[in-house]
């Protein structure tokens, strides 16, 4: 008789983890960044900014100096090129 309970008792232990797991494998699933386009498909390039920092164009600062666009890591870094660049 206690073997069967143990055998219950496992049994449902064991459908629990299951349901469990599945439940965190979905939600994860969900939180996932969808790839949108093809795969391979180079949707963004990496600039150099004067610092030597290589920065997704998408994300860097851009300043229109003589007529040349630049792009920058950071606010700091296009502030300070742009203060250099009056100087001169």
């Amino acid at each position: 008789m206690i073997v069967l309970r143990f055998i219950v008792l496992a049994i449902l232990l064991y459908i629990g983890y299951r349901l469990i797991a599945a439940n965190f494998k979905s939600k994860k699933a969900d939180e996932e960044p969808e790839h949108s386009g093809e795969p391979g498909k180079i949707t963004d390039v990496l600039v150099e900014c004067p610092c030597g920092r290589l920065v997704p164009r998408q994300q860097a600062y851009e300043l229109d100096h003589d007529g040349e666009i630049r792009y920058f890591c950071s606010e700091t870094c296009r502030n300070e090129y742009e203060s250099k660049a009056e100087d001169k």
